[in-house]
């Protein structure tokens, strides 16, 4: 007797057809799964075995062998187990095989045949709509997030039992049908740039970090405002598109941290981990490689506070994902890539004190102290980082001023505005800010006058800076002359690109 089961499984952010194929042959009893499955996987025989016997169905004790193909991909979780229970009822002759085709049945089970939710349904409903499947039996927890593929037909269950009845015809199909694609961006009402008193240079670097995706370093006093900064920036970031917040939310709905009852992520996701993060941790990793804090801000903010208190080890990671916009994790098993395109905002004092930047006699460090502070902090790292601003102490005098202050949603339609142009230039070339710009591009799209070339040949030669950040001064540059709607970069626009290279201005060793 054998039977075919259509499941699913995840490799990377997307999902891939699982045939569980069930035989049962005369022997003594055993229950046997090949495939590769993980430790989840091979415990599967228990809770399938006591689900099949709890919900009324006869469990055969015969030889049960169930092969899992392709057998040559590493199997991980518990979703497949909906799929192993009815392999049995269908070789056994307990449920109709003919009626379990053009479907895919993905769902954890309990001892008693209740369906629990499973992580990574988004890409496994997208998986059984490119293989054209047409029905797909999930746990009722998790049809809200399948729903945004309204070409499937999504059939919610609530346990075994009435998963067979429907398989067999005995319950009608109930379809969940749910308008999952719309995205409405839901910003909190709890922050706000109005709540930032001061810090104009801070807010105009901010906001230039997001009109064209650039990353940024903020250097200043302890209480200066700089985590206050950084947890306002999604508050001015565009609106996502359909397909950002499906790349988004595919990414949460595999790591398991989709809210419960959300069918897409409708904000730009905001990270921020604590320094003590391990490189695993901050890019990916594992046996079976998951994705990290880069790749679950994508297109979003990853915000690193303290950045020199952060390993160096974890730092030095985030290089070739921060260049190239997704992070390759390669292990015996797999070799799987996750996007990664994010905007790196970090804050750090400027020394061990904090108070260097406070004026005469505030602070203690020696000159070697502040050297060896920021010294954490590699070159390769610093040329990555597009925007180097200096945040300042706030005056009494500001934080007691009842001066207008401009709001996040303003703030917001000046970077939609200045996106929009760059969406505009870019279409067809596969990229879409600024700060994806390539080196080829640059005599296209960032062309200089002999003023320009004159004041950065100056810069360059003076500052000692390298090839990468010439490179980013003109991309923070060509945002600049974006935001004032001009088609030429020019000497202003250049100029305060360069000022946003802090830490090459200043001589920090001295």
């Amino acid at each position: 007797m054998y039977s075919k089961i259509i499941s699913c499984g995840i490799l990377g952010i997307d999902g891939y057809i699982v045939e569980i194929e069930t035989d049962i042959s005369n022997g003594l009893p055993a229950f046997d799964i090949v495939g590769l499955g993980d430790t989840a996987v091979r415990e599967a025989r228990e809770r399938v075995r006591s689900a099949v016997k709890n919900s009324g169905y006869e469990f055969p004790l015969k030889k049960i062998t169930l092969n899992m193909a392709p057998a040559n991909i590493k199997k991980e979780g518990s979703s497949f187990d909906l799929a192993i229970a009815l392999g049995i009822l269908a070789a056994s002759g307990q449920i109709s095989q003919s009626a379990v085709k053009n479907s895919m049945f993905i769902g954890e089970l309990s001892l008693d045949g209740e369906i629990k939710p499973v992580k990574g349904v988004l890409p496994m409903a997208i998986c059984a709509h490119r293989n054209g499947t047409r029905f797909l039996f999930l746990p009722e927890a998790n049809a809200k997030e399948a729903s945004v593929v309204k070409e499937l037909r999504i059939i919610p269950v609530k346990d075994l039992r009435e998963t067979a009845a429907v398989v067999n015809g005995e319950l009608g199909i109930r379809c969940y049908e749910d308008a999952g694609d719309d995205i409405v961006p839901v910003y909190s009402d709890t922050v706000d740039f109005a709540d930032v008193k001061g810090q104009e240079n801070a807010k105009r670097a901010l906001e230039v970090a997001a009109s064209g995706g650039h990353n940024c370093l903020m250097l200043g006093s302890p209480g200066c405002g700089k985590t206050m900064l950084a947890r306002r920036l999604p508050t001015i970031l565009p609106s996502m598109t359909f397909e950002e917040a499906l790349e988004v939310t595919k990414i949460h709905s595999i790591a398991g941290i989709l809210p419960k009852g959300m069918s897409l992520v409708n904000t730009r996701p905001f990270r921020c981990p604590h320094h003590s993060i391990s490189d695993t941790g901050l890019v990916g990793g594992g046996s079976i490689p998951k994705p990290g804090e880069i790749s679950l801000a994508h297109y979003g903010v990853l915000f690193l506070d303290e950045l020199p208190e952060f390993s160096k080890k974890a730092l030095e990671a985030l290089r070739q994902p921060l260049e190239d916009g997704v992070i390759t994790i390669t292990r015996v098993n797999a070799s799987i890539t996750y996007p990664a395109r994010t905007t790196l905002i970090c804050a750090a004092n400027p020394c061990r004190c904090g108070h260097f930047l406070d004026g005469p006699g505030k602070c203690t460090c020696t000159p070697r102290q502040i050297q060896q502070y920021l010294g954490r902090l590699s070159g390769p790292l610093l040329d990555r980082l597009d925007i180097q601003v200096e945040v300042m102490p706030v005056k009494y005098s500001e934080l007691e001023s009842d001066k207008y202050v401009e709001t996040s949603p303003e703030i917001r339609k000046r970077v939609e505005r200045t996106r929009k142009i760059q969406l505009e230039r870019y279409k067809g070339l596969g990229i879409y800010s600024n700060s994806q710009l390539q080196p080829a591009m640059f005599s296209k799209f960032c062309r200089l006058d002999r003023k320009c070339r004159s004041i950065l040949r100056d810069v360059f030669d003076r500052l000692g800076m390298s090839a990468r950040a010439h490179s980013r001064i003109l991309k923070v540059a060509r945002t600049i002359a974006d935001m004032d709607m001009s088609e030429d970069i020019r000497p202003v626009h250049l100029t305060e690109a360069i000022q946003y290279r802090s830490l090459d201005r200043r001589a920090w060793h001295l």
